[in-house]
């Protein structure tokens, strides 16, 4: 039983990425443009528009699986700041203060910085294809005259 599912760890992780990047874009964009009926901050408005900014494409960079580590990291560190600043200082406990949100991005993210991309994601594409162009490079033998 655990060799099968070892063996599925990269689709599941892949398809977290997917679930949590696609969820995180769709609340950067509520915020951003106000797409699902969000309010919008005004352009530049600490931190609220910045937030929205790194959550959208935070969170699209993380369900395309491209610069997944980068993403997530910075997209913890938004969340992170969110908790202790915005939802922290009302109450202690995220189901006091409406941070359960922002305490399970943070936590998400921070997973999907040391587990990578998965399967499905960019990442992997762009690491084969240059693994294949720098292993052809070393195989080439320059001719001596």
């Amino acid at each position: 039983m655990t060799g099968r599912l070892n063996s599925a760890q990269p689709y599941a992780i892949g398809l977290f990425r997917i679930v949590v990047g696609l969820l995180f874009a769709c609340h950067g964009a509520n915020s951003l443009f106000g797409t699902f009926g969000g309010e919008t901050p005004d352009t530049g408005a600490w931190p609220a528009w910045y937030a929205a900014v790194i959550e959208l494409v935070g969170g699209s960079l993380v369900l395309l699986g491209l610069g997944t580590r980068a993403a997530a990291f910075i997209s913890s560190g938004a969340m992170a700041y969110a908790y202790f600043k915005v939802h922290q200082p009302q109450a202690l406990w995220p189901i006091e203060n409406s941070g359960e949100g922002a305490a399970m991005y943070c936590w998400a993210m921070f997973l999907l910085i040391f587990t990578g991309s998965g399967a499905f994601g960019l990442d992997r594409l762009f690491t084969k294809r240059s693994t294949a162009l720098s292993s052809t490079a070393t195989d080439q033998t320059p001719v001596a005259a």
